[in-house]
């Protein structure tokens, strides 16, 4: 008995069949491409952004004037943040990191040793603000040399983005030596700026595809290499070192190192009986003042003897921390804890920010065996 194809299918045209083939491929060629042909981005892919208005931690370079064709329509991703890990292994999970700064004076030691950072480079976008007027600009002209050298050299050295921001107004500080930073008086208007210059980087420069937050101050030249990977093994939303500083003590004719960063301390109840009783709603209280003694226990001052073979990795919690050195899951960000430039709880900036996050149920963390080390002025 002959097979006989079914009525349907025996009438339809094979043109029919074949246009209908065309259009299914049009059709999932539409949904999983953008308009400018690339497929979707994965979060932890890093590559040139195919418009100016791609997430920001993506280079982009601007078509200059003259050029043949057209601007390209902003393209529609589609980034799934469920797949963003935050872990203790970040190279294996290839997890992006956002190193940024604040940047008032360029040090060359800082660059070098930014070089030197062991994680792998194409996962690290970095970024820089820094202020209006004229040591403003001479930073910016040495960093954009060095930036230029380095995106120019070795493939291995390269950077997956630098983004370099200029403020429109001046540092409220007449000059950025270090007397005259750490001056007493100096510190809320200073702290409010920092915290103000913080933000604007933070909010500008963080995309979809960032796992990791690290902010380094330029005046950090000294860090291990393996810094960023030894930070995030420790798997915490917030952590920081100890920041120390060496410096050639005349007296013993040798180098020697002293705490330098005292923001990163645990309450203490003198601390919050001051802020209760005697302060008013906008004062804030800082720590490395005689004229402020709060009693809090400074990790500046915990760390173990060095003849006890101390452990770097021995972990403290803080209520407290500097931003000298400091690692945040960019979810920690996400969330909304930024860097207060008014007093919050009568703390501001980077102390701040330890209270703010605190208060969305982010714990910090300390390492007082472990070390970076400040520019000695």
């Amino acid at each position: 008995m002959p097979i006989h194809s079914s009525r349907s299918l025996r009438r339809t045209n094979p043109i029919t069949l074949i246009l209908l083939a065309i259009l299914t491929f049009g059709f999932l060629y539409f949904i999983f491409s953008s308009p400018d042909g690339t497929t979707t981005t994965p979060v932890s892919g890093i590559k040139q952004a195919a418009n100016a208005l791609s997430p920001p931690s993506l280079p982009f370079k601007k078509v200059k004037k003259g050029q043949e064709g057209q601007q390209l329509a902003p393209p529609v991703v589609h980034y799934h943040m469920n797949n963003l890990t935050t872990s203790s292994n970040p190279i294996a999970n290839q997890e992006t990191v956002l190193i940024l700064t604040p940047l008032a004076r360029f040090y060359q030691e800082y660059w070098d040793n930014l070089l030197k950072l062991t994680y792998p480079h194409e996962l690290i976008s970095l970024g820089f603000i820094l202020p209006k007027g004229k040591e403003g600009n001479a930073a910016t002209a040495a960093l954009q040399e060095q930036v230029q050298k380095t995106q120019k050299g070795p493939l291995k050295k390269r950077f997956a983005s630098i983004t370099i921001l200029r403020q429109d107004t001046e540092s409220p500080l007449s000059s950025q030596d270090e007397h005259e930073r750490h001056k007493l008086e100096n510190q809320k208007i200073r702290r409010a700026a920092m915290s103000k210059a913080r933000n604007s980087l933070l909010f500008t420069t963080m995309g979809p595809t960032t796992s990791w937050v690290l902010w380094l101050d330029s005046d950090i030249t000294e860090t291990p290499p393996s810094l960023v990977q030894d930070l995030a093994s420790h798997n915490k939303p917030i952590i920081v070192p100890n920041c120390y500083q060496r410096y050639f003590n005349k007296d013993n004719n040798k180098w020697e190192t002293r705490p330098y960063d005292y923001n990163s301390w645990q309450d203490s109840p003198t601390a919050q009986q001051l802020a209760k009783d005697k302060l008013g709603p906008d004062d804030i209280l800082m720590e490395g003042y005689a004229e402020l003694p709060t009693y809090r226990s400074l990790m500046a001052y915990m760390v173990d003897d060095p003849q006890s073979n101390p452990d770097v990795g021995k972990e403290v919690l803080l209520d407290g921390v500097g931003g000298t050195a400091l690692m945040v899951k960019a979810e920690v960000h996400r969330d909304g804890a930024m860097f207060p430039p008014f007093a919050f709880y009568h703390l501001i900036e980077t102390e701040g920010f330890a209270k703010m996050a605190k208060r969305l149920d982010w714990q910090s963390y300390g390492l007082p065996n472990y070390f970076v080390y400040h520019y000695n002025e």
